[in-house]
């Protein structure tokens, strides 16, 4: 079908036009967002109200249409910007006013690179009802059978088909026309994670920034609050606004935040700049699971960097409670991404992210050069999806452990750096030793009570001046050319 067959109601229907300038093209990827919504709402609204309707009712997403005949050459040290290879490419469009500034730095950069237009205009993948009423608190698409007729006869529902992760994982087959894609997420894919991150967060994306701390431990949020407030007494901070869940926002150090009326899955805190800049703490609690959860949707908001701060068991007895361990390799024992992405990708380090955590240590702790070494490490790190592994046979995991070289064990680590090698976000790993489960040290509350007094504070701190160090990257140098594919795509 098409948006013009009789048998279905869509808006008017408006041709493409040819953009050389990128904030008029994405103004006009907002107004067909904003037709497309719109008349899937008021259609939804009539249809609830009845009688039932005698035709489909169907909107489209946006898509925005590069064709390129030329090899052109263009500046080879940028990851993005550029297609891999003459043709046409395309990508469907979702909130558009979320994305904006992505989207006309992107397109900016396509629109230089290769000095042609882009086309903006109205795709062929329907927009499900779900996505567009989502963002009306007042609405709500009931369940199946709660309706007066059946849903999926009348709205276009979410299709897995345009929903999946293939573009990402270089395993999407051609498309008949032999247009490839622009971008590395469907119009809908996004909109199933942004849902998502609503539901799991209980934070609205919007208030996601680019720079994201992960940790496993509640601990750190006190602490991130705390270091969020004195960054609003400092009005040389840049920071402009602290959000809690349920999008509890202040704006002064001294303002109450509201207590959640339930805490959602993975408690998330964001620390606003204007521009994004800022940090967003994730709590993902234990074990891999949500860790790929998480990351699976944030990736689609295109975060400049993440990095894990959390606890971890230290496999050396030289190693001390409240040491640190820079991880520079991943034992993958973890099992929740091996579909996505085989065991025998190896996952690099990234120097850019190295460096960052590396000198927040130093600035942090006072500490460098070969005195540095008292208190950090740098090595393997292994991520295990039983939490209880120490109560197995240990002569074959600790052997596997001493064979690996690794020196600090966790569940969530190799989680959040393979999905980062994946989605093409830079990523990285300090973590903090709590325990030493294989020399008699392990996680009593006595112990535990003392150690996250002393050591969570000035943990979260390193991981904060990292994320601020990395905050004054250019992105061309940040976003580096050793997470891209041979055939990637243009947009970051």
């Amino acid at each position: 079908m098409t948006p013009t067959d009789p048998l279905i109601d869509s808006p008017e229907h408006m041709p493409a036009q040819e953009f050389t300038e990128a904030t008029a093209a994405v103004d006009h990827l907002c107004a067909l967002y904003d037709q497309a919504v719109d008349f899937l709402r008021k259609g939804f609204m009539t249809a609830l109200a009845g009688p039932r309707p005698t035709h489909r009712i169907r909107a489209f997403y946006p898509e925005i249409r590069l064709t390129t005949s030329s090899f052109a050459g263009i500046d080879t040290r940028l990851s993005f910007g550029h297609v891999a290879a003459p043709g046409t490419h395309a990508t469907t469009v979702t909130r558009p006013d979320l994305f904006r500034d992505y989207l006309i730095q992107q397109i900016g950069l396509l629109i230089e690179n290769h000095e042609v237009p882009v086309s903006i205009g109205v795709s062929d993948t329907p927009m499900p009802v779900h996505f567009a009423v989502a963002q009306d608190a007042r609405m709500t698409v009931p369940h199946e059978g709660a309706a007066g007729f059946t849903l999926r006869d009348v709205f276009d529902v979410p299709d897995l088909v345009t929903m999946d992760d293939d573009i990402i994982n270089g395993t999407a087959a051609p498309a008949p026309d032999d247009t490839a894609p622009l971008a590395p997420f469907t119009a809908q894919r996004v909109d199933y994670s942004l849902a998502r991150l609503a539901h799991y967060t209980a934070t609205s994306p919007a208030h996601f920034q680019n720079h994201v701390l992960f940790t496993n431990y509640q601990f750190y949020v006190s602490e991130f609050e705390a270091y969020a407030r004195r960054a609003l007494a400092d009005p040389d901070s840049g920071y402009t606004s602290f959000v809690a869940t349920e999008d509890a926002e202040i704006t002064g150090p001294d303002q109450p935040l509201q207590a959640p009326t339930k805490m959602p899955q993975m408690p998330t805190y964001h620390l606003k700049k204007p521009d994004g800049s800022g940090i967003t703490l994730v709590n993902i609690g234990v074990g891999p699971s949500n860790a790929k959860t998480a990351t699976d949707h944030i990736a689609v908001l295109r975060p400049h960097a993440w990095i894990m701060v959390g606890h971890c068991a230290g496999l050396r007895n030289s190693q001390r409670l409240g040491d640190y361990v820079l991880a520079h390799a991943y034992l993958r024992e973890d099992g929740v991404l091996d579909a996505d992405l085989p065991t025998w990708v190896p996952i690099p380090a990234l120097a850019e992210i190295q460096i960052a955590l590396e000198e927040a240590v130093e600035d942090v702790t006072q500490l460098e050069g070969y005195e540095l070494k008292r208190i950090m490490r740098t090595g393997t790190v292994a991520s295990v999806d039983n939490r209880n592994w120490e109560l197995r046979d240990n002569s074959g995991p600790v052997r596997r452990l001493s064979q690996s070289r690794a020196i600090a064990l966790d569940m969530e680590s190799a989680t959040i750096a393979a999905n980062g090698f994946r989605f093409r976000v830079p990523y990285g790993t300090l973590l903090c030793v709590s325990d030493k489960p294989l020399h008699g040290e392990l996680k009593l509350p006595g112990m535990a009570s003392a150690f996250y007094t002393d050591q969570v504070a000035r943990h979260l701190m390193i991981g904060i001046r990292a994320m601020e160090a990395l905050s004054q990257m250019p992105l061309d140098r940040l976003h580096s050319r050793k997470l891209r594919a041979f055939d990637e795509t243009a947009f970051l």
